[in-house]
């Protein structure tokens, strides 16, 4: 347990920091899971402004280890599994 008050307040700043990437994080596959997992291409459109979305806020506050690239990377192949759908 820390000592000095800057390393127990930066331990809270942790922990809360963390449940809130565990979150983005969950929210992401859950919604990355149903656009894979869908049966009809409107079903995965239906989905995929939700994704966007949640990848853009990601990036914009640096949340679970997203930046603009990665976000953007991750956009790219969600595209392309929705035009796979015949």
């Amino acid at each position: 347990m820390p000592q000095h008050q800057s390393c127990k307040k930066r331990l809270r700043q942790a922990e809360k920091a963390n449940a809130m990437n565990r979150a983005a994080r969950a929210e992401i596959r859950a919604s990355l899971k149903a656009i894979r997992t869908a049966t009809s291409k409107d079903a995965a459109l239906a989905e995929m402004p939700k994704l966007f979305r949640l990848l853009d806020v990601a990036a914009n506050k640096s949340r679970a280890g997203f930046n603009a690239n990665r976000a953007a990377n991750y956009k790219a192949k969600v595209a392309k599994v929705i035009n796979g759908f015949a």
